[in-house]
């Protein structure tokens, strides 16, 4: 019986690229906001997440927090984004990329009268797919319960700055 031996001089090659594409991956919905899944916790190891987010006007992504085991990459796709870093807020134009590493408050937020869309990139994923899927589900009760929320939260390395001000609300539209 022959077992598999790793060859030391040369690679073995497979085929386990993904293509998504434009208006593609697994979409989840609230009101007008919108979160399609790119690149998953799955296909990456857990390495890498890459989610697109349609952020309708007057509308809150997420309030001051930030990670502790996982950075994350804004890149403005469509509209203007407001990031909040620090203490400082950037008003994102289509072709922005900002890079914000693990430790680092922050926050976005669509101001404008037109609808965003954005590609945030998180590095590890950290299966953040359960965080977005838990998070609709968390926003839909009436009223929104801080408890589960911070729980949610936490649960996938997100920590509010503000526990007395971190759910994302504004004008009724949350994400």
């Amino acid at each position: 019986m022959k077992t598999f031996r790793e060859s030391y001089f040369e690679d073995r090659l497979k085929d386990e690229a993904t293509v998504i594409v434009p208006n593609g991956g697994e979409r989840y919905e609230m009101g007008n906001i919108r979160v399609s899944f790119k690149v998953t916790s799955e296909m990456s190891n857990d390495q890498l997440g890459v989610y697109e987010i349609a952020l309708p006007p007057k509308t809150v992504g997420a309030k001051l927090h930030y990670h502790r085991f996982m950075d994350e990459t804004f890149i403005i796709n469509e509209g203007t984004v407001t990031l909040e870093i620090g203490n400082k807020k950037h008003y994102a134009k289509p072709g922005t990329v900002s890079y914000v590493p693990r430790f680092t408050p922050h926050g976005f937020r669509n101001d404008t009268e037109e609808t965003a869309k954005l590609t945030l990139v998180f590095n590890p994923a950290q299966r953040r797919e359960g965080f977005f899927k838990g998070l609709f589900e968390t926003l839909s009760e009436v009223p929104v319960k801080s408890s589960n929320f911070l729980k949610l939260y936490n649960k996938y390395d997100s920590f509010p700055v503000d526990t007395s001000n971190m759910i994302p609300i504004e004008e009724n539209n949350v994400i």
